[in-house]
């Protein structure tokens, strides 16, 4: 088995693994991610490439050199396998040739699906394929199989990739302090056994780990605050983290406040109860949904019937002003957020909570347009990433062969912690070794 990270060795994002057997003659492909960063580390940004071709893209370097796998040549890669909905892991899917198969799990086509109609991130539908999870995929001589992990993006999963003689664990993205942290106890009490070779993502090395250790710190930390204020919450962070909705969700109802979500959010949470009965609904107790043009306006490109799903929770600006309790606000730092602002009337009294990496506020000017409305801003966050005791946990309970680093700006920091590492460069390929002590068992 050889492996080539085309991109990912030395930096957060982008992901994207070519997986070869020895002869050659299968070929897989583990994530296919939209950059996050330029080599620089600038922020990479989209709309400055989206009208470039293949070849153009190829020649950039955002889109990574696997041969025999975009639109514009005959396929000879034989699958993509994605770990979860983050865009930085399957952003640029859209350019694999249609006769590829994708692969990746149901909550992980749901959000695909939203961000196609929302984000126009173009992917082929028909293209997807759900896997199962701890059931194998065999395809050109490998067997896939995916294991659910705990993780910001819901139906996260890492896969484990076998040959009849290597064993590769991929990562993918996980942590061990979220709603599903009892994924990763079950990993490490009962872990994969002889794996040849581990990419392992280090997103928080170089990062501190902040003042909420866990996804349920980050609820008290929420109903701490919703309780200090008679008037809004709102509370700013992604619609797909799945974890953080059911944070913000639970802290409201137990702080007795109303609990308001747009139509995207919604929408989001409509589609992700197709893997759970649990997930919050727009027709659950005290939540209400905001309709905006530009939402209502996409969705109705779809299907019009969308509309009027949501409806019976349906709330505008004036009646959130005339609501007379606490209301939590579950947004996106956006045009329409400041805007709102602007139109909810005397803010006394409000909070705002920004609930995301704190790195994507510099810049923002966020806290300059709280300032205008005499509002502070406090941070209540916990990542969706492992932090080092659970890197050092799963690689414990695995014991692999080697440890590969990846999805991380410190490689380097891997020697510090682990005694096995093996660092490579973007598109560097490395024939897995099988791990000798395999042998002696």
């Amino acid at each position: 088995m050889k492996i080539t990270i085309h991109r990912g060795t030395h930096e957060i994002g982008g992901s994207c693994v070519e997986v070869s057997n020895d002869s050659g003659e299968g070929r897989i492909v583990l994530d296919l991610g939209m950059p996050l960063v330029m080599s620089d580390r600038s922020p990479f940004e989209w709309r400055d490439y989206e009208r470039l071709s293949i070849d153009e893209l190829l020649a950039s370097g955002v889109l990574p050199p696997v041969s025999g796998f975009y639109a514009h040549e005959r396929p000879t890669v034989n699958a993509v396998f994605i770990s979860h909905a983050h865009q930085d892991h399957y952003g640029l899917l859209r350019f694999v040739h249609p006769d590829i198969p994708v692969y990746c799990s149901t909550g992980s086509r749901a959000l695909i699906e939203v961000s196609n109609i929302f984000l126009g991130t173009a992917v082929n539908m028909e293209q997807l394929n759900e896997i199962e999870m701890w059931k194998p995929t065999a395809i050109a001589g490998f067997r896939v199989t995916p294991y659910l992990v705990d993780h910001s993006a819901p139906d996260a999963v890492a896969y484990v990739v076998e040959t009849d003689q290597k064993k590769l664990f991929y990562s993918g993205d996980f942590r061990g302090h979220g709603r599903k942290s009892v994924l990763f106890q079950r990993m490490v009490s009962n872990p994969v056994q002889d794996v040849d070779c581990l990419l392992l993502e280090g997103t928080m090395l170089g990062r501190k780990e902040g003042d909420y250790p866990t996804e349920a710190d980050v609820e008290e930390g929420f109903k701490k605050i919703i309780e200090s204020s008679d008037s809004y919450t709102f509370i700013l962070s992604s619609s797909q983290n799945l974890d953080r909705l059911v944070s913000a969700y639970r802290a409201a109802i137990r702080s007795d406040a109303m609990f308001v979500i747009d139509l995207y959010t919604a929408f989001v949470l409509d589609r992700l109860k197709v893997i759970s009965a649990n997930i919050p609904q727009a027709d659950w107790p005290n939540v209400r949904v905001l309709y905006t043009h530009y939402h209502a306006e996409k969705l109705a490109q779809v299907d019009r019937k969308h509309l009027y799903r949501f409806v019976g929770s349906k709330i505008n600006q004036d009646e959130m002003r005339s609501h007379s309790g606490r209301s939590v606000v579950f947004y996106r730092d956006n045009r329409y957020f400041r805007q709102m602002l602007g139109n909810l009337g005397d803010l006394t009294g409000a909070r705002t909570v920004y609930s995301m990496w704190p790195g994507y506020l510099e810049g923002s000017g966020l806290e300059e347009a709280l300032l205008s409305h005499r509002m502070d801003l406090s941070i209540v966050h916990t990542s969706g990433h492992a932090v080092e005791s659970d890197l050092k946990r799963l690689v414990s309970a695995l014991d692999p062969g080697c440890v590969v680093p990846m999805h991380t700006f410190h490689p380097g920091e891997y020697q510090n912690l682990f005694g096995n590492v093996v660092q490579l460069d973007d598109g560097e390929e490395f024939s897995v070794p099988v791990d000798s002590r395999k042998r002696r068992k």
